[in-house]
């Protein structure tokens, strides 16, 4: 279960780099603040699945 973790962690950070070309660009807040909580939701359930399978 450890790849499942990974991919969505992997996933998270690569919405983050999406949310910092997009602000640095001066996308809409809107695109920006949507793919701010899916990479967080992301990171989240990645770390939370890597603790409690670990």
């Amino acid at each position: 279960m450890n790849g499942l973790a990974t991919v969505l962690i992997v996933i998270g950070l690569f919405l983050l780099g999406g949310v910092y070309s997009f602000a640095k660009q001066g996308m809409g807040k809107s695109l920006i603040t949507l793919l701010s909580i899916s990479a967080a939701m992301c990171l989240v359930a990645g770390v939370l699945r890597l603790d409690y399978w670990n």
